[in-house]
């Protein structure tokens, strides 16, 4: 059978094989829920990882924006709940279910920001940034959301990917049935990302005035090395980029790859459900962090509020500690 718009979009020279980008977008995926159903997000960890946190002085300007991130992030949590139970053919919703996915981590991940230090950054790219100093580097986040890279400078990213793959040598062509699969695809996506954000960074040093300064084409003298490598060692990558990039793919650069061609209809409906369980798991901790950290009693009277207030269907228990 012929594919009229998918060849468009080949000779346009633009467009990822979608077979390829379909598996790598549901294994990850399946990969992280995996690891949550296997325990990674339960209150007894949970409460493990945020038992020695302590409650920091009252800011009442920085707890408002803890609620108001969470509240965000239980509303497209309660999309995507809806997505999954009132759907009828969940391929109609696969694309806004990620879009959905994606803010339910981004809100939580900024209310835990504003939790710690009570700062707001503007852009998606500096909210991960301080995310990976607040909360990831000083271990405030579980397994599987707590993997991360220092720096983008290969050697480096190298190394500290091999620590986390030890002799696992499962990848993103896996989908996940047991926990040593999930690790060794979330590792590969890591390892992707890594790739990904190296890249994009190089194409902007190319476009530098330093780099044009040096009257070169590529990264193969000494100098341009050197450049490079400055660049590339403030960079990282957490689980936040990784969702972001995970977005963008579905969104813009694979445009074509979940909707299109091959019969997976079993495939999306349990990856809706991923989507749901990673989402969930992910508030979870969010919300136990942000409860030791805003003043004493508040969360209680966040819960009790959305409780009586809310016009939406998704149980409280969600965010409730």
């Amino acid at each position: 059978m012929s594919n009229w718009l998918l060849d468009r979009l080949f000779d346009a020279g633009n467009q990822a094989e979608p077979r390829f980008a379909f598996q790598g977008t549901v294994n990850w995926m399946r990969a992280l829920s995996t690891i949550i159903n296997n325990g990674a997000c339960d209150s007894d960890e949970l409460k493990s990882i945020y038992q020695k946190v302590q409650r920091r002085s009252v800011n009442r300007e920085a707890d408002t924006l803890v609620f108001e991130n969470m509240h965000m992030a239980y509303h497209n949590l309660a999309s995507l709940k809806a997505m999954n139970n009132d759907a009828l053919d969940k391929y109609d919703i696969c694309r806004s279910a990620i879009v959905s996915w994606y803010y339910s981590i981004y809100f939580a991940a900024s209310a835990m920001v504003a939790a710690s230090s009570g700062s707001t950054q503007e852009t998606h790219a500096l909210t991960s940034k301080v995310w990976q100093a607040d909360i990831v580097e000083k271990k405030l986040i579980p397994y599987p959301f707590s993997l991360y890279l220092s720096s983008l400078v290969t050697s480096k990213a190298e190394e500290e990917i091999a620590v986390y793959r030890g002799d696992n040598n499962y990848n993103l062509n896996d989908y996940a049935n047991d926990t040593e699969m999930a690790h060794g695809a979330i590792v590969s996506y890591l390892k992707g990302t890594h790739g990904y954000k190296k890249w994009e960074a190089e194409e902007k040093i190319k476009s530098s005035k330093e780099f044009k300064a040096l009257n070169v084409e590529n990264f193969r003298k000494k100098v341009t090395q050197e450049l490079r490598d400055r660049t590339l060692d403030k960079g990282q990558v957490n689980f936040l980029i990784q969702a972001f990039r995970y977005r963008g793919k579905a969104n813009y650069r694979d445009s074509i790859f979940l909707s299109y061609g091959d019969n997976n209809q079993n495939t999306i409906e349990n990856f809706i459900n991923d989507l749901n369980i990673v989402s969930a798991g992910f508030i979870r901790a969010a919300s136990h962090y942000c409860s030791v950290r805003v003043e004493k009693g508040t969360w209680e009277l966040f819960i009790d509020d959305i409780k009586n207030n809310t016009r939406l269907s998704l149980d409280v228990e969600a965010i409730t500690v």
